[in-house]
């Protein structure tokens, strides 16, 4: 790095964060616990799906490393790198685990691929050199870290207007707590950082008509992976770029953000992990999860009366219809639940929504394209407002169903879906739940109560190695 540049100063803000700042709220802890429990229970669910599971492993098929990275509910052992792939991949196949919404959007639980794969193998390395490893206290508060700077980044910088993906933000929050865990200096994280940031984003292409697809399932993957290598890099004294954001011509603000800073709305601390959005309910993209339980609600309501609908009106935020308001043909399961009005007709047929009810065999009952060829989606303006406040940072939809007889539902209105932090102690048990139910996809009932039994105790999930936890996950 040129001694004689300025440093960025966002760089010094994460890098000083990262390497210096302690965590104390209980509630960011244990917020992080049941967002670890979530997370990898979405991993377990995704590994039913041949999509998925086509996409892990090594590169070199029979490939092992010693004392490498083990990937939960496998029995592949792995470089750090590539397990970061592996574990990023798994856990945002579905659209199932928490979110973040703001200017920008995204996943922060994305970081957790990254942090498990190189917390496992430096521990391991650790306890070959006869050094004491690290412990799930040390990821818990990895998390929170990654996820606060992911969330407090997406605050007021839309990088998705500037056509990138959100994902670029899970290699930046990924790259910094990650080279920390590797046992860089602040000077080691800066550099990082610098590299994170000049690779810049994969464009938003895959996520929208006409391309939507299964990229969009194993990006955040791609960039955990690629932070581990800028991170194992950098601790190996590979330099980094005092003006990577800002530079003259050549820097990321003005290449992708036409000359615009990205700024920090406030000062890192645990806000976004204490914030932080759930799926309890259903994989759905969060702009549209509550427009998913109020269909569900509706459904007993018009389960009977399906051919007498003559119209059906969602009313929503502006995020909402930039991101998953569709018409037309919809192609494959990535396009499906990314979809407003598939998401609510599903709600409306079935009274439920689910994984598999984005796979063909759903997906050609034609109800579900006749319904959404009845369905109006308007903005409402204060919906759009309180989504962006900070005191509420609401996600509110409501649907209503009108028949040709002139009768009609009530308009079922939800400001705040289950998982929002509102509702954060009617969701625990729920949360609990799913990822029980989730495991048993994947392993036998004493395995996942054994599993179970230390990720909902506070003090036995801190306590434990990341080496001893990583095991029980192993078929």
């Amino acid at each position: 790095m040129n001694d004689t540049q300025k440093t960025d100063s966002l760089l010094i803000a994460i890098a000083d964060y990262v390497c210096d700042y302690d965590i104390t709220r209980e509630e960011a802890y244990d917020t992080a616990r049941y967002v670890l429990m979530d997370t990898l229970g979405c991993g377990m669910l995704a590994l039913r799906y041949p999509e998925c599971t086509k996409l892990l492993g090594p590169v070199v098929p029979g490939t092992s490393v010693p004392n490498g990275t083990r990937v939960p509910g496998t029995q592949f052992e792995l470089d750090p790198v590539l397990a970061a792939f592996n574990i990023g991949a798994m856990i945002r196949w579905l659209d199932y685990n928490d979110t973040w919404l703001a200017q920008e959007w995204g996943h922060p639980s994305d970081n957790l691929g990254g942090i498990l794969a190189a917390a496992d193998y430096i521990s391991r390395q650790r306890l070959e050199e006869g050094k004491t490893p690290y412990l799930m206290q040390d990821v818990l508060t990895a998390m929170i870290k990654a996820h606060e700077i992911q969330g407090i980044l997406a605050l007021d910088n839309s990088f998705n207007k500037a056509g990138l993906d959100h994902v670029l933000l899970v290699k930046v929050a990924t790259t910094a707590v990650v080279t920390r865990m590797l046992g860089g200096n602040r000077q080691h994280v800066i550099n990082a950082l610098s590299n994170a940031w000049i690779d810049n984003a994969s464009l938003r292409t895959y996520r929208h008509f006409p391309n939507a697809g299964s990229r969009k399932s194993w990006a955040a993957g791609d960039a955990g992976s690629r932070a581990v290598w800028l991170a194992l890099m950098a601790v190996r004294g590979e330099m980094g770029y005092s003006s990577a954001l800002s530079a003259e011509k050549w820097g990321f603000q003005d290449v992708l953000l036409q000359g615009n800073e990205v700024t920090l709305s406030r000062p890192f601390d645990s806000y976004v992990m204490e914030h932080i959005l759930f799926k309890v309910s259903f994989p759905a993209e969060f702009h549209g999860q509550t427009a998913v339980e109020c269909a569900i609600q509706l459904h007993p309501e018009v389960k009977d009366r399906l051919d007498d609908i003559d119209s059906i009106e969602i009313t929503t935020h502006e995020a909402a219809i930039r991101i998953i308001d569709k018409e037309g043909p919809l192609f494959n399961p990535a396009d499906r639940d990314h979809c407003l009005q598939y998401m609510t007709a599903i709600g409306l047929l079935c009274g439920e929504l689910n994984a598999d009810h984005y796979e063909e065999e759903t997906a050609a009952d034609p109800r579900i394209d006749q319904l959404r060829s009845l369905m109006t989606v308007t903005e409402n303006k204060a919906f759009s407002q309180d989504y962006l406040d900070p005191s509420k940072r609401s996600i509110p939809n409501a649907v209503s169903v009108h028949f040709s007889d002139g009768t009609q539902t009530d308009t079922i209105m939800i400001e705040y879906p289950l998982g929002h932090r509102n509702r954060r102690e009617e969701a625990k048990p729920y949360l609990i739940d799913k990822c029980r139910n989730n495991m048993k996809t994947r392993f036998p009932a004493q395995q996942v109560q054994e599993l179970m039994d230390v990720l909902e105790d506070n003090s036995s999930l801190a306590a434990m190695s990341v080496p001893d936890f990583m095991k029980q996950w192993r078929i």
